[in-house]
């Protein structure tokens, strides 16, 4: 099992590629400008199956089309809280930049405790609302594995003042789903560098946690 990450146009958004050794493979969140990612799949020979958006804020989600026509009828899933913010340009914040994008729904919802395969991995969908209210992460327990998108950061947290963040939830959810994985997991966030849950735990000047 291989990720690969691509930081994807102005806001630096950290879209992943996760790829099992027969050629199958999800993007995770689709940024600005996905040309790069596109093409490494395409010279990969992979075999797209599932479009992840971790949350539907317009860094993360400006580059579907692109790759809805790059790799034709591959589904796109998302939580169901966030369903209608693919079509509406002020909830997914493209209005508020002068620059309204809007398109199609997704193919299929996601929810808390979902289970997503990938070869031979499983992963979980956790349900991690705050920065927005139908974000997601995806662990893979097996793999050590965490792809959290906006929810937490090395050293940081997602923003919280947008029109639907929620920021006692935030940390609620970085507390009770994040802080209860393995302090070991490796945390790959839609923006920054890589960290870990017991990195974060001990110094993560915003939310605290026990170690165990």
């Amino acid at each position: 099992m291989s990720v690969r990450g691509f930081e994807l146009g102005p806001f630096q958004t950290n879209c992943y590629v996760v790829s099992e050794p027969g050629g199958g493979c999800w993007i995770v969140d689709a940024g600005f400008d996905p040309g790069e990612l596109i093409d490494w799949i395409r010279g990969a020979d992979l075999r797209p199956q599932l479009v992840i958006l971790t949350h539907a804020h317009i860094d993360h989600i400006a580059g579907l089309d692109e790759v809805r026509r790059a790799f034709a009828g591959v589904p796109v899933v998302i939580h169901a809280a966030e369903a209608g913010f693919l079509g509406d340009a002020r909830l997914n914040l493209s209005a508020a930049l002068g620059e309204p994008f809007e398109t199609g729904g997704p193919d299929r919802t996601l929810a808390e405790g979902d289970e997503l395969t990938l070869g031979d991995s499983r992963w979980r969908v956790l349900h991690t609302p705050g920065h927005s209210p139908g974000g997601v992460a995806l662990v893979c327990e097996a793999l050590g594995l965490a792809l959290v998108g906006d929810t937490l950061f090395a050293g940081s947290i997602g923003r919280h003042d947008f029109p639907t963040s929620d920021g006692p939830l935030l940390v609620r959810s970085i507390r009770e789903k994040l802080y209860a994985l393995d302090e070991r997991t490796r945390v790959l966030p839609g923006h920054g560098p890589e960290t870990s849950i017991g990195r974060e735990k001990r110094s993560n000047p915003f939310v605290r946690g026990e170690l165990r």
